[in-house]
């Protein structure tokens, strides 16, 4: 990707190219499970890299601050080091060597580090805080919006993020995302995949985990809640990590669904 800041145009066609390109491989593709979609009365939703486009959406934030403050940075390597500070983060907070600490405040930890690992300089408090807010900006995948409308019509559906309540209400507000609920791993004090985030959102919803599927575009997700009884679908996001990642697009058939797109999902729950 050049340094040339992305247009707003020319940003939400990545996404479109990358569900375009993404679409192509038969291989990926199942048949329609209907025994499975009339067992399911809500969906729930991983929403970083599975419904919006993270890495391009921290790209496209750098490139601003290259225009406005005539910062320069390589702001590919740059998002992806935020996102890989991710994991270890929630790591601490998991060993005791913090206490719970919401994802808006974890984010603010790493990004701290990375102003100083790439020596950005000169910004003040309100314009960090507000870069750190970049989280909340997220743009979504091209089929992600008409996707969720179509899974809306016949079901629940909702976020289940480890990213805070008001992170996901304001992605949601901001991106157009119709959730008809927003359901956080900040509501248990836990993150994904430990399992009490799953067994809280089933308990939310008043459902069954068997009546509850998980839609997710990363393999551990799943298979966390799969093992409390939710039914999944994996949902590949090729381009999550930039055009130069390796990725399995082969079906998984520990899952119920596999799917390129969530109107391919859609159409495989006989939407």
């Amino acid at each position: 990707m050049s340094g040339r800041p992305l247009e707003r145009r020319e940003f939400l066609s990545v996404g479109a190219l990358s569900v375009a390109g993404a679409l192509a491989p038969d291989e990926a593709r199942v048949e329609a499970r209907p025994q499975v979609a009339s067992q399911v009365k809500a969906l729930t939703f991983d929403v970083f890299g599975t419904v919006v486009d993270w890495r391009t959406s921290l790209i496209r934030e750098g490139q601003q601050l290259t225009r406005t403050h005539g910062i320069q940075a390589d702001w590919e390597a740059f998002a992806d080091g935020w996102r890989s500070g991710y994991g270890p983060a929630m790591n601490r907070v998991r060993t005791g060597e913090l206490p719970w600490t919401k994802i808006d405040d974890l984010h603010r930890m790493i990004l701290d580090d990375l102003l100083v690992e790439f020596s950005i300089r000169g910004l003040s408090e309100a314009e960090i805080d507000n870069l750190n807010r970049a989280w909340h900006r997220l743009i979504p995948w091209s089929d992600s919006v008409t996707g969720l409308y179509r899974l809306k019509s016949r079901y629940v559906i909702s976020t289940l993020s480890n990213g805070n309540v008001s992170l996901l209400t304001n992605m949601a507000k901001n991106a157009g995302l119709p959730w008809d609920c927003v359901l956080s791993a900040e509501l248990t004090g836990h993150y994904k995949t430990d399992p009490e985030v799953y067994e809280k959102a089933a308990d939310l919803l008043s459902l069954p985990p068997t009546e509850v599927m998980m839609v997710a575009a990363h393999r551990g997700d799943l298979v966390a809640a799969k093992a409390i009884g939710f039914k999944t679908a994996l949902v590949h996001r090729p381009l999550e990590y930039g055009p130069n990642r390796e990725v399995d697009l082969s079906p998984d058939p520990r899952f119920d669904y596999n799917a390129m797109s969530f109107i391919e999902l859609a159409e495989q729950m006989g939407i």
